[in-house]
């Protein structure tokens, strides 16, 4: 059985670390201008896993944080890193340069074919697929756009390919410290036999138990937390301990 993980999340915008509300790039609050700095005090806290998001990278489609992000990966957690990741060369500087998987998001809606060849090049260990829906439905290019895909349509496509790994992000949730979309997580999450992340909407240590609770039952696997840690509704070491 996966052992539950929990990933306190750093987003990366003008080099600081930022979230966003319900994925809206105007909607913006900064919470430090190290993110470096922000992963150490995770790792200090426990923290075995790091959640970074160039969102930069995602909005232009290119790598942008991605120095910030090796020089996270180096502080002693292991690091999963998404957004702006388009190309073969994209994944292999991060992975070459300390960084333990990589997160396909908007490259895997529109090039299916070619996420399923980094999956079978670098392994379903180290490249994870996220999918971050409106509504049920995909979005691509930071959360901008909605395609004509449903959420659980992608997953189990990849899912016979051979991915392992998803991170499922509800956008009307997201930032939001409203709760987890735990219903929709599990409808992925037993669609395929694959492990799933829970993204967005965590807001209280009750939250963390409830995805807890339904990982004991499902394919889910971990929980994401960005807010929640930064607006100080609960610690780090708190989450970890349930």
């Amino acid at each position: 059985m996966t052992k539950f993980q929990i990933y306190p999340a750093i987003d990366l915008r003008d080099g600081k670390c930022v979230r966003l509300f319900q994925g809206d790039y105007a909607q913006e609050t900064i919470y430090g201008d190290s993110p470096v700095d922000m992963a150490r005090k995770f790792v200090e806290a426990g923290a075995q896993w790091i959640h970074m998001v160039d969102l930069d990278g995602a909005k232009d489609g290119i790598r942008i944080n991605d120095q910030v992000v090796i020089e996270a990966a180096k502080l002693g957690a292991k690091v999963q890193v998404g957004g702006g990741i388009r190309t073969r060369e994209d994944i292999e500087h991060y992975l070459s340069n300390g960084v333990a998987r990589v997160i396909i998001g908007s490259l895997a809606i529109r090039n299916p074919e070619l996420a399923v060849s980094f999956i079978e090049e670098f392994g379903p260990d180290r490249i994870v697929i996220g999918i971050d829906a409106k509504n049920g439905m995909a979005a691509t290019e930071g959360w901008i756009e909605t395609s004509g895909q449903a959420a659980t349509e992608v997953a189990n496509y990849f899912a016979a390919k051979g991915a392992k790994h998803f991170i499922y992000t509800d956008i009307a949730t997201d930032g939001t410290l409203a709760g987890p979309n735990i219903e929709a997580n599990q409808a992925l999450a037993d669609s395929e036999d694959a492990q799933v992340i829970v993204s967005g909407g965590i807001g209280s240590l009750a939250d963390v138990r409830n995805v807890k609770e339904a990982s004991t039952h499902s394919n889910i696997a971990g929980v994401i937390i960005g807010k929640a840690l930064y607006e100080k509704r609960f610690t780090l070491e708190e989450a970890l301990s349930c």
